[in-house]
């Protein structure tokens, strides 16, 4: 009785007003449904709504989690504003503590859950016993990436893959067609999102193209769309500039993000959305030397899958499960990581206005913790790089921890830093010439 709206519990309290024979079901703390409209007060108020009011039988055992991981969210929701008072405990053994993981930016955060992921898999739990879990679909756009170059196979629930979202496929058919002119799929894609062009004006070209002895020349050449008008010109433009590469890598990405994005606006409604992707995607292509580097790492679906759907995989295969926090209610996992525990993602910021949207940001995180069985990583990224700057710019923000996990908590978690520092990181001693300082300074006056 967490989720309904405030519709659908009229409705219920008007068919048994005065309460008798009435029982519902349902846990406060998980209550995070707000933007379907439902609302925590339907189960906070119900005891009141009779007279007298309602019985309320507390179900405080549980069967999943070990103790450690119960002492911990225990601990975070008791914070609350408001709540049923109740304790989860368990007959399970204690466990260990649940780890507040420090890394350096997103980059780290993405290796350690991979290496973590694979070092499971190695002592005998499968993919599909292991979850990730964050509270936007876009925050996994880094963990994708480090997954797929490292051939992980995984599943993503709550919003589609990252590579897999239109707007990306896009992006990444224009380079793919840069790198290989005779790409027909890459073509057939790209060429159909100027105005004007469909299926048989953009076959008309790729076969064009197909024919000719130097499809990179060939483009200017090729019976141009007649109802493409000037969008055409620019985009020949725009391939042979990103082609004669001049611009170099990863400045070549920002060019194609540029000319795309006019057609974004066109084709999106929700383009400003899909931009910040774009940008995400921008900033990932620097960590690779070079165009053909990236296309090659980041391979994508066999030609024939057009959807743009993430598809799932047969019964039969392991895969790593990826979800949003929402998606993830009810569900259990062995291991469960979850990313970006840091104020501006956890809560998010457009949910850290009023304080019922801080309480419901709190319950998230709540539900969360509570999906592990017997191990639960809670990720928390030191520096967010800012968008919009070159490959070696170093402009980044940094992040605190969650607010919902405050310095008299910390007793409940084990903490750790990641990658550990080692002797040979060190700087060397400096073997230079010693200078006396003190007998400079007084030689300035």
């Amino acid at each position: 009785h967490q989720d309904p709206t405030r519709l659908q519990s009229s409705i219920l309290l008007a068919l048994k007003p005065d309460g008798h024979g009435l029982t519902v079901v349902g846990d406060d703390a998980q209550s995070i449904y707000s933007f379907r409209a439902a609302t925590v007060r339907n189960i906070l108020d119900f005891p009141l709504a009779f007279s007298p009011p309602a019985e309320v039988i507390t179900l405080d055992q549980n069967y999943r989690s070990t103790q450690a991981i119960l002492g911990a969210a225990n601990a975070v929701i008791d914070l609350a504003a408001e709540r049923f008072t109740k304790n989860l405990w368990t007959d399970r053994a204690a466990g260990a503590a649940p780890e507040l993981v420090n890394v350096r930016a997103e980059a780290d955060q993405a290796r350690f859950i991979a290496e973590k992921v694979l070092e499971n898999r190695e002592t005998g739990a499968a993919l599909k016993q292991q979850a990730v879990l964050f509270r936007a679909s876009h925050h996994s756009g880094p963990l994708e990436i480090e997954l797929t170059r490292r051939n992980i196979p995984f599943v993503k629930f709550g919003g589609l893959k990252f590579l897999d979202a239109a707007h990306v496929k896009d992006l990444l058919a224009l380079l793919r067609f840069v790198e290989n002119p005779r790409d027909r799929v890459s073509a057939f894609r790209v060429m159909q999102l100027l105005p004007g062009v469909g299926p048989t004006s953009a076959q008309r070209v790729i076969e064009h193209l197909a024919q000719a002895p130097d499809g990179a020349d060939a483009l200017r050449n090729a019976p141009a769309p007649a109802r493409a008008g000037d969008d055409w010109a620019t985009f020949v433009e725009a391939i042979e500039a990103l082609r004669s590469g001049r611009s170099g890598w990863p400045a070549e990405i920002e060019r194609a993000r540029l000319w795309y994005e006019p057609h974004l606006e066109r084709i999106h409604e929700d383009a400003t959305t899909r931009q910040a992707d774009l940008l995400q995607l921008e900033q990932i292509a620097g960590g690779y030397p070079s165009r053909e580097r990236f296309l090659t790492e980041l391979t994508l679906d066999p030609p024939d899958a057009t959807s743009d759907q993430a598809g799932v995989p047969h019964l039969d295969e392991d895969y790593l499960i990826l979800s949003t926090i929402h998606s993830a209610k009810g569900q259990e996992w062995k291991s469960v990581f979850i990313m970006n525990v840091v104020d501006g993602c956890i809560p998010i910021d457009l949910g850290a206005g009023a304080k019922d949207e801080i309480e419901e940001e709190r319950r998230l995180l709540y539900v969360a913790m509570t999906r592990a069985k017997d191990d639960l990583h809670l990720m928390v990224p030191q520096r967010f790089f800012t968008q919009g700057q070159s490959s070696t710019g170093d402009r980044h923000v940094y992040a605190a921890r969650t607010r919902f996990i405050p310095n008299t908590l910390l007793k409940h978690f084990q903490r750790r830093a990641w990658p550990l520092a080692t002797s040979a990181d060190a700087r060397p001693a400096s073997v230079g010439p010693k200078v006396d300082v003190r007998a400079k300074m007084r030689g300035m006056w």
